[in-house]
C-alpha cells in the first residue's frame, strides 16, 4: 500500500492541498513503512502561471466556484483535481492539514482516501493511518 501526503519540506504535513509543492509518498509492507519518496505536485501556482496570471497574495481565496456556489466544483476545478491526483493514483489514502471540499471528493472518486489531520508530522499521522487512530477532521474542509 502507498499513502501520500502532501509537503512543502518532506517532513511535515502542509495546511493546504492545492498549495503544497511536493507528495511525500511513503510505501507500507504488513504494516510498517518501508520506503518513502518525494513526488513533485501540481498546485494553485503552476495552474495559476498556465492561466497567464501570477500568483498573488490577494489572490490566495480565489477560486472556481462553476456557477454552483461551491468551491472547487467547476469543470476548471474538476480538471485540476485530475491532474493532481494522476501523480499519485497508486496511492491508498492522501493525508494533509487542509483542503477543498471539491477537491476532497475527487480524491475520493479517483479512489485515494483523503484524510484531513490536525497532526503535522508525516511520519507520525501515517502510524496514526495506519493504527486507525487518526481523525478525518472534514470541518476543516473549505
Amino acid at each position: 500500500m502507498k499513502i501520500a501526503v502532501i509537503t512543502d519540506d518532506g517532513t511535515s504535513i502542509s495546511q493546504h492541498f492545492g498549495r503544497a509543492p511536493y507528495y511525500l509518498v511513503f510505501t507500507v509492507e504488513d504494516g510498517n513503512v518501508v520506503d518513502s519518496e518525494l513526488r513533485e505536485k501540481l498546485g494553485h501556482t503552476q495552474f495559476q502561471q498556465e492561466a497567464g496570471h501570477e500568483h498573488h497574495e490577494h489572490d490566495q481565496h480565489e477560486h472556481d466556484h462553476g456557477g454552483q456556489g461551491q468551491h472547487g466544483y467547476g469543470p476548471d476545478a474538476q480538471d485540476r483535481h485530475a491532474r493532481m491526483a494522476q501523480t499519485i493514483i497508486d496511492c491508498s489514502a492522501l493525508l494533509c492539514r487542509g483542503m477543498g471540499r471539491g477537491a476532497y471528493d475527487s480524491m475520493n472518486a479517483y479512489g485515494i482516501k483523503p484524510v484531513v489531520t490536525d497532526i503535522s508530522d508525516a511520519e507520525e499521522a501515517v502510524r496514526a493511518f495506519l493504527d486507525g487512530s487518526i481523525e478525518d477532521r472534514t470541518d476543516r474542509l473549505h
